[in-house]
């Protein structure tokens, strides 16, 4: 079956949604916690819980990847859940503003408004995901996503950027104005992105004959557990979720370490997170670059996986050195090397993604691209949460805001050797598993894939 392949100015759309969704969930991750932590005084797990609660809503992503497969139109999807998640991000603001005034007040509409956030961030980002991998080519579909991605990127650097300027001298207002605006471009991105692009999809879905539609009709725990049952989906979760555990667990702590440790001001601090997101651009850039300059190593995702982690792990130990040696280490140019790190693991774990998407069972792309993303979230959740209680505990076991943070930042380093590992054994299982289901004819009723 071969399905009519977007243009790369249709992928660039879609990739508006993409930053208009990271341009939200940067001030809220970011900014909004630091805010919290330094300006306000709260503790670190106080972010920290209200990113997990953010995180915990998405492991309904394959429920509304399932959903998604059922049907032919992904636009109400995307759009209702950027619309969710844009008045989540600005009542996060303004809980964050009121916690001035009214702490609790200010928690418990940060708890709703995490909610909204949530459940915006996971349905938009699943069904764009799920259209992206089912309407692109199959030669385009690791280009696709990798483009969409590195504009996500994007997004992040314009609204850090731009963000940072505007927020100095800061002000609860001023956070409440700057996030409503970034909302509203945000929409205003998700719509232009999606329009049009939407009956062009259905009208190729109607053309399917009965026969391809008919495992859509199964119900969702019959869709999941024939997801599960294949081992190479199965497996890629797991590494999805170990790996992402120790690429998350800096996430809220990077910005509260600058400003405790090197004293730099909130705007200072969203500037660092938006040269950190460009260096992630530029290690993404890298990879292709380097594929493009010798050939051999292109495809070669068990590489950059591996490549990408333990180097990971070396910025993350400069982190430790940044802590112990205090403002004098270089901090922009380590947190900048953390990024080109994470970058070019970021590819290959995209690349895998896009390469399985469509492997296995029939017609489950969005059932399983929601597993991976629901594992993906389970692992930031944690680790954000993770990240930030060890920061405490370790404030208050060792008495030094440095020290702790750099016990945090080694723990961190740990993961990534972990996930390097991880990465070996999932591209050597999924090897195994090819050259089996070559010599193997699978009962009908089994997956594709088999159950091992």
């Amino acid at each position: 079956m071969s399905s009519p392949g977007l243009s790369w100015f249709g992928i660039i759309r879609l990739g508006l949604v993409q930053t208009g969704l990271g341009a939200i969930v940067v001030l809220t991750t970011s900014t909004l916690n630091r805010v919290m932590v330094v300006e306000l005084a709260m503790p670190a797990i106080l972010p920290g819980a209200l990113v997990a609660i953010h995180y915990v809503l998405q492991v309904f992503r394959p429920a509304w990847g399932h959903g998604s497969d059922l049907g032919a139109r992904r636009t109400p999807w995307i759009v209702g859940g950027m619309a969710v998640l844009a008045i989540g991000g600005l009542l996060a603001s303004v809980a964050t503003a009121w916690m001035a005034t009214h702490p609790l007040f200010g928690v418990v509409l940060a708890v709703f408004a995490f909610c909204l956030i949530g459940a915006g961030v996971g349905a938009a980002g699943t069904s764009l995901l799920v259209l992206l991998a089912k309407r692109t080519d199959e030669k385009r579909r690791a280009a696709a996503a990798t483009l969409v991605w590195v504009m996500m990127i994007a997004g992040f650097i314009i609204t850090t950027g731009v963000a940072g300027q505007m927020l100095d001298p800061f002000s609860p207002l001023r956070l409440v104005v700057v996030s409503g605006s970034v909302s509203v471009a945000a929409m205003v991105l998700a719509l232009l992105g999606v329009w049009g692009i939407e009956p062009r999809a259905a009208a190729v879905i109607a053309q399917s004959s009965a026969q391809e539609r008919a495992p859509q009709k199964s119900s969702f725990r019959e869709a999941f557990m024939e997801v599960w049952a294949e081992p190479r989906a199965r497996r890629f979760a797991i590494f999805v979720f170990v790996s992402m555990l120790a690429y998350s667990a800096q996430d809220l702590i990077l910005e509260p370490f600058a400003g405790q440790v090197f004293g730099f001001t909130p705007g200072e601090t969203t500037k660092l997170s938006g040269l950190q997101h460009g260096g992630t651009l530029i290690g993404m850039a890298l990879v292709p670059m380097i594929g493009a300059l010798y050939p051999r190593s292109r495809g070669n995702l068990q590489m950059w996986t591996l490549g990408g982690c333990l180097a990971s792990a070396v910025a993350l130990l400069c982190l430790v050195a940044a802590a112990i040696v205090g403002p004098s280490w270089p901090l922009r140019q380590t947190v900048f090397m953390l990024g080109v790190t994470n970058g070019a693991y970021a590819v290959a774990a995209i690349g895998s993604m896009m390469e399985l998407v469509s492997t296995g069972g029939e017609r489950r792309e969005g059932v399983r691209m929601g597993l991976w993303g629901a594992a993906q979230a389970f692992a930031f959740g944690i680790g954000g949460f993770l990240g930030t209680l060890a920061s405490d505990v370790a404030h208050y076991l060792l008495a030094s805001p440095a020290l702790s943070y750099a016990v945090v930042f080694a723990s961190e380093a740990g993961l990534f050797v972990v996930a390097a590992v991880m990465a070996v054994w999932v591209h050597r299982a999924r090897a195994r598993f090819d050259r089996s289901s070559a010599l193997t004819v699978l009962p009908a009723v089994a997956v594709p894939g088999g159950a091992g």
